[in-house]
C-alpha cells in the first residue's frame, strides 16, 4: 500500500517552516508521498478565542531564541520577519490554485522561503503572490482569478474544517496511518509510524 504523509500547514506558522524542511528527506527515504493540506490558522484561532502573541514576554522571547537554535542546528537561512503576523488566506488559496498547474509544492516552498528567509511579507497580498506565480511561469492574472474562485475558496474551507474534524488543532500537524502528530519535533515518531506501515 502506498504510504502518505499529510501535512496541515499555514504560512503564518513558524514551526511549519522547519517541518517542511525536515519532512522532505524523511518522505523520500520511505518512498512516501507528501500531501499538503492548507489549514487556515486565523479561522481556527478565532474559533477557539486564541489571540496570537498574547503570551508572557518571557515565553515569546524564549520561543524566538529556540527558533534560532533550530535554524543553526539544521543550517537553515531562517530569520524572524519584521512583519508578523500576516493575513494568510490568500497564500493558502494560492496553493490550492497552483494544483491546476501541478506546482503546489514548488509554490509552497517559495512562499515559505520568501517570508521566513527573505523577510518578504508581500506574500500576504496578491502583489507578492503574483510575483511568485510569474516566477513559476504561471500567468499572474490566471493565478489570481483561480485563487479567488468560489471553488478554491470552498476547497480551503473544506480542508480546514476537515482537519478540525480529524482532531487537527494547529500547524504543523501530520497525519500518517490515521495517527496525528503535531509539531516540528515529532519526526522520530513519524518515521516510526512509516516503518510500522511496512510491517503491518
Amino acid at each position: 500500500m502506498a504510504k502518505t504523509i499529510e501535512l496541515y500547514w499555514d504560512i503564518g506558522s513558524t514551526n511549519t517552516y522547519f517541518a517542511l524542511k525536515l519532512i522532505d528527506p524523511i518522505a523520500r527515504a520511505h518512498g512516501a508521498e507528501l500531501v499538503l493540506q492548507p489549514f487556515n490558522l486565523g479561522y481556527v484561532f478565532r474559533r477557539h478565542n486564541y489571540v496570537l502573541m498574547e503570551e508572557p514576554s518571557a515565553k515569546i522571547n524564549n520561543r524566538k531564541r529556540d527558533l534560532d537554535r533550530w535554524a543553526q542546528k539544521y543550517g537553515l537561512a531562517f530569520r524572524f520577519p519584521d512583519i508578523f503576523p500576516i493575513k494568510t488566506s490568500r497564500a493558502l488559496r494560492g496553493a490550492i490554485a497552483m494544483r491546476r498547474w501541478g506546482l503546489e509544492h514548488a509554490y509552497v516552498d517559495e512562499i515559505f522561503r520568501r517570508y521566513w528567509e527573505a523577510n518578504d511579507a508581500s506574500i500576504a497580498d496578491y502583489a507578492g503572490l503574483r510575483a511568485v506565480a510569474s516566477g513559476l511561469d504561471v500567468d499572474a492574472d490566471a493565478f489570481e482569478a483561480a485563487s479567488e474562485s468560489p471553488e478554491v475558496r470552498e476547497a480551503l474551507a473544506q480542508a480546514t474544517d476537515g482537519g478540525l474534524a480529524r482532531g487537527v488543532f494547529g500547524a504543523p500537524s501530520f497525519v500518517v496511518n490515521g495517527e496525528l502528530f503535531w509539531g516540528k519535533d515529532r519526526m522520530d515518531f513519524i518515521e516510526d509510524e512509516l516503518e510500522r506501515a511496512i510491517t503491518d
